[in-house]
């Protein structure tokens, strides 16, 4: 029998060709090898499905086979988002789980994104509600909460992001509750992983009728000493946490030769301890921005691996080393039986005329880049990220966030990351993390859109 590896790189062989145009033999001859290839493995089962796997297989397949537009099974894992287009032949489609090519969640049709690439499309106006109401939530970090810190326009709350060619569900909080009854979510990475993290736990704190409900069981100290912070939802025994891990792998200090302590990166050794949560429910991971800070850009005697420190080692290279690091540990600590596993990509910044520590600003910003020209290239580091997941026999769904957050230069705390703002003119910007509520609220309503599509009820 084919390994995983193998049935994974069949699968995303197949999803990247049938979210293009094909003629119609060629789809047929696809159907009938996707078909051989499903029927070897359908017993590898979502564990947010309750159905059997040979009824939910055989039932799924059916309506696949009528559609030839989509792959999508509740009995299959490999769920890789890209952002790119099919003319990228690079690019990692959407495999998506689901028993159905639509659902509705209230009055909003959430239409067929089972063949959507979800992460590319464009921000649009919409008058509804945010999640939350700014000011509301007094869990958000206080950088992070615009509103109180004084900003005094509000636009960037009333655009909502639309993939194109299908609809996202409108974000649930009680029934993305309901699915997480009894469940453990946990983000592992750096503070955009932390902006992500505070903006679910205030969506889903909205939902409840009574908000005394979520309370924290650690407190802030604890949280920017020891890196763990957790809110737990009484009534539906549900956590969700936070774990500061910026590199993922292990920072480190050595003696040099004149006995002064100084800081490395062990990119063999998985950060902290990791059998705190590689049980857990729902694991989202990332890393990135630190990999851009100067002592790690430089790469100059910072990389460790063993007893053996570096003297110049390329920022790309430490970097893949580190994500094979993490891909190892992975596949040999996460039972994917039990475990989602999602890795959030790289989240733009904006600085101009500088970085954050030479005097970089975005003060000023009120609407979104609307001209893909203006757009960055697609960063290096999503594309090593790629090609590690790609390697890796442990199903990860990648929320490839990057395009979506180019376009948002409006969204960031800019001068507004303290209380009171000075005027621009030396003070230090904040460009890369965003507002809340704001563009992280979209990441979780994808998130979301992705879980309620392999959940049966």
């Amino acid at each position: 029998m084919a390994s995983l590896k193998n049935l994974y790189f069949t699968l995303s062989h197949f999803s990247r060709t049938l979210s293009c145009p094909l003629s119609r033999s060629r789809t047929q001859a696809i159907t009938a090898l996707l078909l051989t290839t499903a029927l070897f493995f359908f017993y590898f089962t979502s564990p947010f499905s309750d159905a059997s796997p040979t009824t939910t297989i055989a039932s799924t397949l059916a309506s696949r086979l009528l559609s030839l537009s989509s792959v999508s099974s509740s009995t299959t894992h490999f769920a890789l988002f890209s952002g790119r287009s099919c003319a990228d032949s690079t690019g990692l489609s959407s495999v998506t789980t689901s028993d159905t090519n639509s659902r509705k969640t209230g009055d909003h049709e959430t239409g067929d994104i089972t063949s959507c690439d979800i992460f590319d499309g464009d921000w649009v106006v919409d008058d509804s509600n945010p999640l939350y109401q700014p000011g509301s939530c007094p869990f958000v970090d206080g950088s992070f909460d615009c509103f109180k810190n004084g900003r005094p326009d509000s636009d960037y709350l009333r655009l909502r992001w639309k993939p194109h060619g299908c609809q996202i569900p409108r974000f649930d909080g009680m029934k993305m509750l309901k699915m997480l009854r009894g469940k453990r979510l946990v983000f592992v990475g750096d503070s955009l992983n932390r902006n992500m993290w505070e903006s679910l736990v205030c969506a889903l704190r909205e939902s409840l009728p009574d908000k005394r409900k979520v309370f924290e069981v650690s407190g802030r100290r604890e949280f920017r000493t020891q890196g763990f912070y957790s809110f737990r939802f009484k009534d539906y025994k549900f956590s969700i946490d936070f774990i500061k891990s910026p590199f993922l792998v292990q920072e480190w200090r050595i003696l040099d030769k004149a006995g002064t302590r100084r800081e490395t990166l062990r990119l063999d050794m998985i950060q902290g301890s990791p059998t705190k949560y590689h049980d857990a429910d729902i694991i989202i991971f990332n890393t990135g921005h630190w990999w851009t800070h100067q002592k790690t850009y430089k790469g100059n005697n910072y990389f460790q691996e063993g007893n053996y420190v570096y003297p110049r080692l390329e920022v790309a290279e430490a970097y893949t080393r580190a994500l094979r690091t993490w891909a190892q540990w992975v596949d040999a600590n996460i039972n994917a039986n039990r475990t989602r596993v999602f890795f959030q990509g790289y989240s733009a910044s904006h600085f101009r005329g500088g970085q954050w520590n030479s005097g970089g600003n975005c003060d000023g910003e009120t609407e979104p880049i609307k001209n893909d020209a203006y757009l960055v290239p697609y960063p290096w580091m999503m594309s090593v990220l790629e090609s590690v997941i790609a390697e890796m026999k442990t199903p990860v769904f990648y929320l490839n966030i990057t395009k979506m957050t180019d376009y948002r230069k409006d969204g960031h705390p800019s001068i507004f990351r303290l209380p009171k703002p000075q005027n621009s003119a030396g003070t230090i910007q904040d460009c890369s993390h965003w507002c809340l509520p704001g563009v992280p609220d979209s990441w979780n309503e994808l998130l979301y859109a992705t879980l309620l599509l392999s959940h049966h009820e």
